[in-house]
C-alpha cells in the first residue's frame, strides 16, 4: 500500500509540473491569436492625421479587396481619472455603430445615449472601475462606464502608458453640434491572404493625406513584441522544456518504482508466469494509477499557474484559453499515461529475463568491492544507497532534472532583469538619448562626461514587395558599432549608403539574404532601397531591424528627424551630464533594455515562477524521501542493530543523510551541465532563434541552488531517520 501511495505522490508532482507547463506555453503562445477573433481585429489599422470622413471614405471604398471599414477619431493626452487612478495621457476614441475592433468582455458597447463610456480593462483592473462607476474624462467631465473592452492592437494600460476609453461619435456630434473628423481608418479584407495588393492601391491612391501609417496584423504582433514579447517567448520556452523534464521525472520514477518490485517478478517467475503477463501486469497497474494521479496533478499544476497566467495574458490585452485548454491538457494526461506504461512495461519485460533466483534476491545489490567509499556512518548510508544501481540511477536522474529546471529559472529570472534594465543586453553600447538636431551632435560630445555621442534616425516602414511585413530602419552615420552592436550572423558590416545589415528575424520574414535587395516603403510614401551585405542577430522588435546610413532614409523621408544618443566616459556623473544637456535644450532619457520596467507585469512573472519553483522542490524532496525511505525499510535490520549497539538518532540521521548525499551531489554535478549544456541554449533558440539568448543561472546562483538540493537532503534524513527511529530496535532485528 505504501509502495502504491510513493507512486502515485511521484505522479501526481510530476504531472503538476507537466499541467503548469502546458497551461501557460499554450496559453501564452495562442493568446494574440484568440484575442484577435474575438475582437474582430480589423486586417489593416491606418492612421493619418485628421480628414474629413467623407474624403476618406472616398479613397478607401475604392480599394480592392475591402470586405468592410470604420473610422474613429482618436485624442490624445486627455486628463482621465477614476476610483483608484489617474493619467494625463488619457486616448478617447470617437466610435461609430457597426464593427469597431475590440470585444466588450463585461457590459455592453456605448449606444449613443449621453455620458456613456467604455474602458480599456487594463484601466479598469488598475484603477479598480467596472461597469455601473463613474470616470472623468478630459472636458467631458463624468462619464458611466456602461463597457469593459480588450482591444488586441495594443498592449495594456498601465504596460502601455495611455488609458484608452472610447464614446459613440453620434453624442459628441450632437454636444458639440458639429461633426469630427477621422485618424484613423479599420479595415477589414475580404481575402485576409490578398492584403499586399489593398495596401499597394492604398499606398498608390492616398498619396494626398498627410501622416499616413499602415500597420497589419503582423505589424500589431511586432508592436506587442517590442514591450513584452521576447519575455513571453522566454516563458514559452522555458514551459516547454518543463514538460520535458517532467516527463523524464515520470519515466524515472515509474521505473524506480518496477525496482522496487523485483523481489515480487521473481516469485511470479517461480510460480509460471510469462514475460509478457508480468510487464502486461506492470503496465496495467501504472496506467491506472498514471490516469488518476496525472489528472489530479494536471488539474493542481494547471489551476496553481491559471490566475498569474490570466493576468500576463491581460496586460498583454489577450485573452486566456478557457474552456479550449482542456483539449491540450487532456493531450498532456494522454501522453503522461503513456510514458508511465512504458516505463513500467519496458523494464519489467528487462527484469522478466533475469535469472529467478537473482530476482528473489532484489537482483540489484552491487558487490561490496566495487563501493569502496571509506568509514563513518555517512559512508556506510552511501554504501546502502548505492548497492540499488538502478533505484540510485533513477533517483538522481529525478534530482538532475529537478535541480537544472530550478537552475534554468533562476538563469531566466536574471536575463529578463538584464533585458529590462541592462541596455548591453540587446547590443545597445550607449547610455542617454536626447531630442536635438543632428547638427548638435558635436555640441553634445564637447559635453564634460561624454564619451561619443551621434544622431540615430529609426524610420518605421514596410517591405516594398510585402506591405504587410514591418521594417525598422534604424541609421547612425559612420560606424553604428560604436553605438548599437548586435552580432554578426552573416556576410560583413555596412560600409556605404547602400548597404544594409538586416536581423535574422525580418531575413526570416522575407525570405532575404545577403546579396538580396530590401526596398522599404516609408509613412511618407517614399522608398528607399538597400543591397543586403550582411545579418546581424538583433533582439529589438523581434530582430525585424536593419542598420542602413542616414542618406537614403532622409532622401525618401525628408522630415526624419534624429535623436542623439550619448555614450558616457567611465566614471562619468550621470545626473550631471543630463543636466548639461538639458542646458542645451533637450529631455535627456535613459536608455532602457529589451522589455517593459512594468511592475505589475514583472511581479505576475515572478509569481509564476514561483510556483514552478515550489512543484520543482516538491518533487525534490519527494524524490529523496522516497528514496531514503526505501533503504530505510529495506535495511531495517542493519539500522536496527546499529541502535541496538547503543547509536542514537543523530548516527542514524548520518546514515541516512550519507544516503541522501549519494546521490544528491551527483545529481548537482548532472544538473549543473545539464543546465549549462543543453537546457539553458535550447530556451534560447526556442525563445529567439533570431538572436542570441541565454538564461543561464550565474556561479551564486548555481551555488545557492545546488545548496538547497543538499539541505533538502538533510531534511530528507532527519524526517526518515525520525521515522525509523519512532520502533523498538528488536522489531527491525526481526525482519532479517
Amino acid at each position: 500500500m505504501r509502495r502504491g501511495r510513493l507512486a502515485f505522490v511521484g505522479v501526481l508532482l510530476a504531472a503538476a509540473m507537466a499541467g503548469a507547463a502546458v497551461t501557460v506555453a499554450y496559453g501564452l503562445a495562442t493568446g494574440f491569436d484568440r484575442a484577435a477573433r474575438q475582437a474582430d481585429l480589423p486586417d489593416v489599422i491606418v492612421s493619418f492625421r485628421a480628414e474629413s470622413r467623407d474624403e476618406i471614405d472616398r479613397i478607401i471604398s475604392a480599394l480592392p479587396n475591402v470586405a468592410a471599414r470604420a473610422y474613429r477619431l482618436e485624442f490624445t493626452d486627455v486628463g482621465v481619472s477614476g476610483r483608484d487612478g489617474s493619467s494625463e495621457k488619457g486616448s478617447v476614441a470617437l466610435i461609430d455603430p457597426g464593427r469597431r475592433g475590440y470585444a466588450i468582455v463585461d457590459g455592453r458597447n456605448v449606444s449613443g445615449r449621453p455620458n456613456e463610456v467604455v474602458i480599456e480593462r487594463g484601466v479598469a483592473n488598475a484603477w479598480h472601475v467596472g461597469v455601473g462607476d463613474d470616470v472623468q474624462v478630459g472636458r467631458l467631465g463624468s462619464l458611466r462606464v456602461v463597457g469593459v473592452a480588450v482591444a488586441p492592437d495594443n498592449v495594456a494600460f498601465p504596460l502601455a502608458s495611455a488609458p484608452r476609453m472610447y464614446v459613440a461619435r453620434a453624442w459628441l456630434e450632437r454636444e458639440a453640434e458639429q461633426r469630427f473628423g477621422v485618424d484613423q481608418a479599420l479595415i477589414w479584407a475580404a481575402d485576409p491572404d490578398r492584403v499586399d495588393v489593398l495596401l499597394q492601391q492604398a499606398r498608390a491612391t492616398s498619396t494626398q493625406v498627410r501622416g499616413v501609417r499602415f500597420v497589419t496584423r503582423s505589424g500589431v504582433r511586432v508592436l506587442i513584441d517590442s514591450a513584452a514579447g521576447i519575455v513571453i517567448a522566454l516563458l514559452i520556452a522555458f514551459s516547454l522544456v518543463a514538460l520535458g523534464a517532467a516527463a523524464t521525472m515520470l519515466a524515472a520514477t515509474t521505473a524506480a518504482d518496477v525496482q522496487r518490485r523485483l523481489p515480487a517478478i521473481g516469485v511470479q517467475r517461480a510460480i509460471g508466469f510469462s514475460r509478457a503477463r508480468i510487464a502486461g501486469e506492470h503496465a496495467w497497474r501504472a496506467t491506472r494509477t498514471g490516469a488518476v494521479a496525472g489528472a489530479v496533478g494536471i488539474a493542481i499544476g494547471a489551476i496553481a499557474v491559471r490566475g498569474a497566467a490570466g493576468r500576463l495574458l491581460e496586460a498583454l490585452n489577450e485573452q486566456p484559453p478557457g474552456w479550449a485548454l482542456l483539449v491540450p491538457l487532456t493531450g498532456a494526461l494522454l501522453a503522461i499515461v503513456a510514458v508511465v506504461a512504458g516505463a513500467a512495461a519496458w523494464p519489467a519485460w528487462r527484469a522478466t529475463g533475469r535469472p529467478t533466483v537473482a530476482l528473489l534476491r532484489g537482483a540489484e545489490v552491487a558487490s561490496a568491492r566495487r563501493l569502496r567509499l571509506g568509514g563513518g556512518f555517512a559512508a556506510l548510508g552511501a554504501r546502502l544507497a548505492l548497492a540499488r544501481r538502478g533505484r540510485a540511477a533513477a533517483s538522481i536522474a529525478v534530482l538532475a532534472v529537478s535541480a537544472a529546471v530550478v537552475l534554468l529559472m533562476l538563469g531566466l529570472a536574471s536575463l529578463v532583469a538584464a533585458l529590462r534594465d541592462d541596455p548591453g543586453s540587446v547590443g545597445k553600447r550607449y547610455d542617454l538619448t536626447a531630442r536635438l538636431p543632428a547638427d548638435r551632435a558635436a555640441d553634445v560630445r564637447a559635453l564634460p562626461g561624454v564619451a561619443d555621442a551621434a544622431p540615430r534616425y529609426v524610420a518605421q516602414g514596410a517591405d516594398s514587395f510585402a506591405l504587410g511585413e514591418p521594417v525598422k530602419l534604424v541609421a547612425f552615420p559612420g560606424d553604428h558599432t560604436r553605438f548599437e552592436d548586435p552580432p554578426l550572423d552573416a556576410g560583413r558590416r555596412l560600409r556605404r549608403s547602400d548597404e544594409a545589415e538586416v536581423g535574422v528575424g525580418l531575413a526570416q520574414a522575407l525570405g532575404i539574404g545577403v546579396g538580396s535587395t530590401l526596398a522599404v516603403q516609408l509613412p511618407s510614401g517614399g522608398e528607399a532601397r538597400f543591397r543586403v551585405v550582411g545579418t546581424v542577430r538583433a533582439l529589438d522588435d523581434s530582430g525585424r531591424v536593419a542598420y542602413v546610413r542616414p542618406a537614403r532614409v532622409l532622401a525618401a523621408d525628408p522630415g526624419a528627424s534624429p535623436q542623439i544618443v550619448v555614450k558616457l566616459a567611465r566614471g562619468a556623473d550621470r545626473a550631471g551630464v543630463a543636466r548639461r544637456l538639458s542646458a542645451l535644450g533637450a529631455a535627456p532619457a535613459a536608455v532602457g533594455g529589451a522589455t517593459t520596467r512594468n511592475g505589475a507585469f514583472l511581479g505576475t512573472l515572478a509569481a509564476l515562477l514561483r510556483v514552478v519553483a515550489i512543484v520543482d522542490a516538491l518533487v525534490c524532496l519527494y524524490a529523496l524521501i522516497q528514496g531514503l525511505g526505501l533503504v530505510a525499510r529495506e535495511r531495517a535490520p542493519t539500522l536496527a542493530l546499529l541502535r541496538a549497539t547503543g547509536a542514537e538518532g543523530v548516527t542514524v540521521g548520518a546514515v541516512l543523510a550519507g544516503a541522501a548525499l549519494a546521490v544528491a551531489l551527483p545529481a548537482a554535478v548532472l544538473a549543473l551541465a545539464l543546465e549549462r549544456l543543453v537546457l539553458a541554449p535550447l530556451v534560447g533558440r526556442l525563445a529567439a532563434g533570431y538572436a542570441d539568448l541565454g538564461p543561464q543561472s550565474s556561479p551564486g546562483q548555481a551555488a545557492l541552488a545546488l545548496g538547497g538540493l543538499a539541505l533538502l537532503g538533510v531534511v530528507a534524513a532527519a524526517w526518515v531517520a525520525r521515522r525509523a527511529t519512532a520502533s523498538p530496535p528488536l522489531q527491525g532485528l526481526r525482519e532479517e
